[in-house]
């Protein structure tokens, strides 16, 4: 049963939920209800769910992601996605209830034993945002949530520190078999070895320079303390 939002709001408040917490809920919910069943969903909204992408990293069971633009599919808030996938060309409201739906519904995965994720990001990444400062609160704080997983390890490339390679675009590393390639103009799987081979290369090097554990929670807190200063502040009614 999907709660309606009047009992999301009594749980929550039972629960004492932060504002952070309770946003993502909040959001979660609102894609749920924008979501039909999904057999009705077109080939167009499959693109558009970036299908390529997550269904490749469903099933794999090792996984190593570069983004220095976009966060990875897979640890995209609800919120974040919906802004992401309204940035596609021709979609509707209807498209991206559907699509957002759709990714959250494949980062359980990040969650099943037997899986291995490793992210790496640049700090780019945490300071490019959409929406509002209370989006990217809760985005950021959906990061430190799931780098507590024993199966995911998050690392950043902090600003002060050179990239080993100076990065072109995105792509997802699929077990050791294929990569997921991302572009403006969309996603291709390429399974070549000696291609696969050179993109392994290349995020071993962005790994090396990464920080992770502590340094790289740290940096999240930093950036949140940040976002938080750019939240417009309401006077006080007397």
């Amino acid at each position: 049963m999907v709660p309606s939002v009047d009992v999301v709001r009594r749980l929550s408040r039972a629960l004492d939920l932060d504002e952070s917490t309770d946003r993502e809920l909040r959001d979660l919910l609102d894609a749920v209800e924008a979501a039909p069943d999904a057999a009705e969903a077109s080939s167009d909204d499959e693109a558009l769910a970036g299908t390529t992408v997550d269904e490749a990293v469903r099933s794999a069971r090792l996984v190593r992601s570069f983004q220095c633009v976009v966060l990875p599919a897979m640890l995209q808030s609800a919120e974040y996605a919906r802004h992401v996938f309204e940035s596609a060309g021709n979609s509707t409201p209807e498209a991206v209830g559907r699509a957002v739906a759709a990714r959250v519904e494949r980062q359980s995965v990040l969650y099943e034993p037997g899986r291995e994720s490793s992210f790496v990001l640049t700090e780019a990444v945490l300071r490019t945002w959409p929406g509002s400062p209370a989006l990217m609160l809760a985005q950021l704080d959906r990061l430190l949530a799931v780098d507590s997983l024993t199966t995911v390890r998050i690392g950043v490339i902090p600003w002060r520190r050179a990239v080993p390679v100076m990065p072109r675009h995105g792509f997802t590393l699929c077990d050791r078999g294929a990569v997921v390639v991302e572009t403006f103009r969309g996603e291709r799987v390429v399974d070549d070895s000696a291609e696969v081979a050179a993109y392994e290369e290349a995020f071993s090097r962005f790994e090396g320079a990464a920080i992770f554990g502590a340094e790289a929670r740290e940096l999240l807190l930093r950036v949140m303390r940040e976002f938080r200063d750019l939240e417009p502040h309401h006077p006080v009614e007397e």
